[in-house]
C-alpha cells in the first residue's frame, strides 16, 4: 500500500484489516466507529466562520477534525474511498477558508486562532486533521498536497512557533497539545525540523518541548499536577506523541524515558478514578468525566502495548468495551479475547495509593484510600495534600471526598462551567468559578475566619504545599492517612487524619475524620461538608428561616443562603438519604458552644449559574481546635 500513515504501517493495516466484522474488542469498535463515521459525513460538508467558545461554530470545527481523524483510519482498514474522499474534501475546504479568517477577539487570557476562541483548540484541530492528512495524502496529487500544505498546515505552524512562540515551551495541558500538534504536522508534511523542534523546544535545549513537558508535569508517581480531569484530556496528545516519537525517533526510547514516567502516569490516572469509573473532581473539573473517555482509551491500549498487561488494565478495557483503532488497540484486543475464553474479567480494584507531587516528589501528596466490604461494594476516601494545581487549583488543601455504594457521598463541587452551553458565557469559565467553586468554603474542610486558603493567590498558593505525615493502606481492618497545612492560614496549624475501619458491627467500612488545628489567637473555624440527598433526622434542635440571607459578604459566603441553624450541645448528629442508602454523621468539638448551620448554594446569582446544592458547617470560635467527625 505504501502509506504515509504516521501511526500505522502497511502490516498493522493489514492486521488491522483481518479484524473488521469480528466480535473481538477491536472489531466491535471498528463497526461502531463506521456507524458513527456514517451518520455524519451524510451531513453536507461545512466550515463555519466564528462563534462563540461552546457554540455552534465550536463544535462544528470540532466534530470536522474529530471525525476526519476517524476517516482517515477507517479509510486504511476499511477500504471504504467514501471516507478517505470525506477527508480530501474537508481538508480543501478549510485550506480554501482558513487564512480568510481574522483571528477571534481574544475574550480571557489564551491567544486566540483563526478557527477557535483560544488557540488550544487550534492544536486539537491541528493534531487530529494531521494524523487524518498523513493517511490520505499518498492519495492525492502533488498540487492537491502543496494546496493544504500552502494554505493550511504551514500558516499554522507559523503561528504556533512564531507568532505565538512565547506559548509553544509553556508547561501546562496547552504545551502538551501545543508540541504533539506542531511534532504531527511537521512530520505529516516532510518537515522533520518541527518534529525536533516539538520534541527538544524551540530552543532545541530541552527547556520547552514533549521532554521536558512530561519531565515537569508528572510527579515520579505518575500524578499530574492539575488534577484528574486535567489529567485525562491531557493524556490524550501525551500518548499519541509517545507513540509518534516511539516509531519515528526510536533513540530516544520514549517508553523509558525518566524511569518509564509515561507509562507511571497512566496507572496513576487509573488509580485515581472512583469504582464507577468517574474521576473525581479535584480541582476545577467536570463532574462528568470517566475512564471511558477517548484518551484514557488510548492509554490504556498504550500501556498494554509497552509495559504490559494485568488484570486491572483488562477490567479497564472491559468497562470501555472499546480500544484504540491502532497496533497498541490491536494488542490489547487479542490479549482481551484470550483472557476470556480461560476466565471471567472482573472489574479492576485498584489498591490504596499516595501518588506523590512535584518533579522530584517532594511536593506533597494526594491520598487515595480503597476498603471492600463484605458485599463486595468499594468504599474510596480521597484526601489533597499536594500542590495547588496552576490556574486550575482549588484552594482546598486538606479537602477530601468520600465514595460509597456506586456515589460520591461527601462531594467536590467541580468548577462552575456550563461547557457547550452557548447562553452560559460560551462555555467558559464563570465567574462563579471564582467567587465560589474554587474557593475553601467549597469544599469538605475547614475554613479559618470566613476567609480563604492563601487569600485565593495563586501565585501564593503554587509557592506552598501540604506535607504528607503517614499513609497506611494495606491493612484489611484499618487504613488511614495523615498531613499538615502549615503554610495555607496565617498564624493556623492544620493536620487532618482520615480512616477507614471495618468493624462486626456494621455492614460497611466505618469513616473517622480528625481535625487538628493549632493557633496562638482566637478564630473562626467553619468545618464545611458537601453532601446530597434528603435531610432525615438531627439530635439537635434547629431553627429554619423564612426570610433567607446569605451567610457571609465574601470568599464563596456570599453564594450560601442560611436557610437553618441549631446549637452543637455535647456532640451533633446528622442523618440524611442519598438515593437507597441511609449516611449519618457525628460530630464533635472541644467547644462546647458550637453551631450547625445548614446552607444551600444559590445566593448572589441572578444567573443561576450555580447548581443547588445542600451542606452543613459545624462552626467553632476558639484559640485550639480538635474537631471530630465520624
Amino acid at each position: 500500500m505504501n502509506t504515509q500513515a504516521i501511526l500505522l504501517s502497511d502490516t498493522e493495516i493489514e492486521l488491522l484489516q483481518k479484524e473488521v466484522g469480528k466480535k473481538s474488542l477491536m472489531g466491535q469498535t471498528i463497526e461502531s466507529s463506521c456507524n458513527e463515521l456514517d451518520r455524519f459525513i451524510e451531513l453536507p460538508l461545512e466550515v463555519p466562520g466564528h462563534g462563540e467558545a461552546g457554540g455552534y461554530e465550536h463544535n462544528r470545527h470540532k466534530q470536522n477534525y474529530t471525525y476526519m481523524n476517524l476517516a482517515g483510519r477507517l479509510f486504511l482498514v476499511t477500504g471504504n474511498q467514501v471516507y478517505g474522499q470525506f477527508v480530501r474534501d474537508l481538508l480543501k475546504l478549510y485550506a480554501d477558508k482558513y487564512l480568510g479568517f481574522d483571528f477571534h477577539v481574544q475574550k480571557n487570557t489564551n491567544p486566540t486562532g483563526r478557527l477557535f476562541h483560544q488557540i488550544l483548540n487550534e492544536h486539537c484541530w491541528l493534531m487530529f486533521t494531521s494524523l487524518a492528512y498523513s493517511c490520505v495524502a499518498h492519495t492525492m496529487t502533488e498540487e492537491e498536497q502543496e494546496h493544504i500544505k500552502t494554505l493550511l498546515f504551514e500558516p499554522m505552524l507559523n503561528m504556533f512557533t512564531v507568532k505565538y512562540a512565547h506559548d509553544f515551551d509553556r508547561i501546562h495541558n496547552h504545551g502538551i497539545w501545543a508540541v504533539a500538534a506542531v511534532g504531527i504536522c511537521g512530520l505529516a508534511i516532510g518537515k522533520r525540523e518541527y518534529l525536533d523542534m516539538s520534541v527538544y523546544g524551540l530552543d532545541n535545549n530541552n527547556t520547552g518541548g514533549f521532554l521536558a513537558q512530561i519531565s515537569q508535569l508528572f510527579a515520579p508517581s505518575g500524578y499530574y499536577m492539575e488534577g484528574p480531569y486535567y489529567h485525562r484530556y491531557a493524556i490524550r496528545p501525551t500518548c499519541v506523541f509517545a507513540e509518534v516519537i516511539h516509531r519515528h525517533m526510536p533513540e530516544i526510547d520514549i517508553y523509558n524515558y525518566k524511569d518509564k514516567v509515561i507509562g507511571n502516569t497512566i496507572q496513576a490516572m487509573l488509580a485515581t478514578a472512583y469504582p464507577n469509573g468517574e474521576f473525581p473532581a479535584l480541582n476545577d473539573a467536570s463532574r462528568t468525566m470517566s475512564i471511558t473517555d477517548m484518551g484514557v482509551q488510548v492509554a490504556v491500549s498504550v500501556y498494554s502495548k509497552h509495559y504490559g498487561l494485568d488484570d486491572n488494565i483488562l477490567g479497564m478495557a472491559k468497562i470501555q468495551d472499546a480500544v484504540w483503532i491502532n497496533a497498541c488497540g490491536l494488542e490489547l484486543s487479542n490479549a482481551y479475547e484470550n483472557a476470556v475464553k480461560q476466565r471471567d474479567i472482573g472489574l479492576p480494584f485498584w489498591p490504596s495509593v499516595e501518588l506523590n507531587e512535584g518533579p522530584q516528589g517532594q511536593n506533597g501528596a494526594q491520598g487515595f484510600l480503597r476498603m471492600q466490604d463484605k458485599s463486595g461494594d468499594v468504599s474510596q476516601l480521597v484526601m489533597n495534600y499536594g500542590q495547588h494545581g496552576m490556574g486550575h487549583g482549588n484552594f482546598d488543601t486538606l479537602g477530601i471526598t468520600f465514595f460509597n455504594r456506586g456515589q460520591e457521598v461527601l462531594r467536590e463541587y467541580g468548577f462552575c462551567r456550563w461547557v457547550n452551553v452557548e447562553p452560559k458565557f460560551g462555555g467558559r469559565y464563570l465567574d462563579e468559578n471564582k467567587s465560589y467553586a474554587r474557593q475553601t468554603i467549597a469544599h469538605n474542610i475547614v475554613t479559618v475566619d470566613e476567609k480563604c486558603q492563601n487569600d485565593f493567590n495563586v501565585e501564593r498558593a503554587d509557592s506552598v504545599h501540604g506535607l504528607p505525615h503517614f499513609f497506611s493502606g494495606d491493612d484489611s481492618q484499618l487504613i488511614g492517612m495523615s498531613a499538615f497545612a502549615l503554610d495555607h492560614y496565617p498564624d493556623c496549624d492544620m493536620q487532618r487524619s482520615v480512616f477507614m475501619l471495618k468493624l462486626s458491627d456494621f455492614d460497611t467500612p466505618l469513616m473517622v475524620d480528625l481535625y487538628r488545628i493549632q493557633s496562638e489567637s482566637e478564630h473562626l473555624y467553619d468545618y464545611s461538608h458537601q453532601y446530597e440527598g434528603q435531610l432525615v433526622r438531627t439530635n439537635f434542635s434547629y431553627s429554619t428561616f423564612s426570610e433567607l440571607e446569605p451567610l457571609g459578604r465574601e470568599n464563596g459566603y456570599q453564594h450560601l443562603w442560611k436557610v437553618a441553624q441549631g446549637a452543637l450541645g455535647n456532640s451533633a448528629l446528622v442523618s440524611w438519604l442519598q438515593n437507597n442508602t441511609y449516611y449519618t454523621w457525628v460530630g464533635t468539638s472541644s467547644n462546647k458552644n458550637d453551631d450547625i448551620i445548614f446552607t444551600r448554594t444559590g445566593a448572589n446569582d441572578p444567573s443561576f449559574n450555580l447548581r443547588s446544592e445542600p451542606a452543613f458547617t459545624l462552626r467553632s470560635v476558639e484559640s485550639l481546635a480538635c474537631l471530630r467527625q465520624c
